[in-house]
This record gives C-alpha cells, structure tokens and sequence, in this order.
C-alpha cells in the first residue's frame, strides 16, 4: 500500500481517522502516523482496508 492510500481509502468510505482507530482497536496517533506515512500500516490492517475502499468503489451507494 502506498503511502497516501491508507487517507484515499478511509475518504472514499467516509470514515475518519478516529473512527477507524476505534473500529481496529487503536490508538488514534497510530491511524494519523499510517495516514502521514510515518510507520508502515500493517499488511492485514492494509488489506482489509483495500477491501473495504474496492467495495464501495465498486457498489457505489445508490442516487436519488
């Protein structure tokens, strides 16, 4: 996962740094220093991210 795409993935789900802390049972700085690109987001936490942001790309929620 390239750096910036832990920030691409939560903004396509909507979610926000802190809510995906408390989803993943972390500490909020944890999410910021992935999101920065400071320490590696570990690759399980990457690839459900991946799956999650390919989802909803994938099956947009529907238009009024």
């Amino acid at each position: 996962m390239t750096p910036t795409r832990p920030r691409d993935c939560i903004e396509l789900l909507g979610w926000t740094q802190r809510g995906l802390a408390r989803m993943l049972d972390r500490p909020e700085g944890t999410v910021r220093q992935w999101v920065r690109g400071v320490v590696r987001i570990p690759e399980i936490v990457a690839a459900w991210l991946e799956v999650r942001a390919k989802h909803a790309e994938e099956h947009p929620p529907p238009k009024r």
